[in-house]
């Protein structure tokens, strides 16, 4: 359960970085939705990561949360932001991902 609350962290952390990119892109009010999103996304990601880092070891959480993080928020770069999806971005997040995979595997 904990590395499924992990996971949900990890993704609430992809969030609030997504909040953050349209935010910069908006304005006005439409704006302040989007830093209140960013707020929320933030609080309910730390929540859970606490929560998690009670059960799980502190390096492998933070490593995979923030792992989860980095990949999310280069995705939604590429795939919302039109940022480049260039071969070396790609082979890296790949490796990244084996890394948070890996971590998984050997923690205990």
């Amino acid at each position: 359960m904990n590395w499924i609350l992990l996971i949900i962290a990890g993704l609430f952390e992809v969030a609030f970085a997504a909040c953050l990119g349209k935010a910069k892109e908006t304005t006005g009010i439409e704006s302040t939705y989007w830093y209140i999103g960013f707020f929320i996304c933030l609080g309910i990601s730390m929540g859970l990561l606490l929560k998690v880092t009670q059960h799980l070891p502190i390096g492998t959480a933070y490593a995979v949360w923030t792992g989860i993080g980095a990949v999310g928020t280069v995705l939604i770069g590429i795939l919302v932001f039109k940022e480049p999806a260039t071969f070396w971005r790609l082979f890296f997040i790949t490796t990244l991902i084996i890394s948070i995979v890996g971590l998984k595997v050997v923690s205990h």
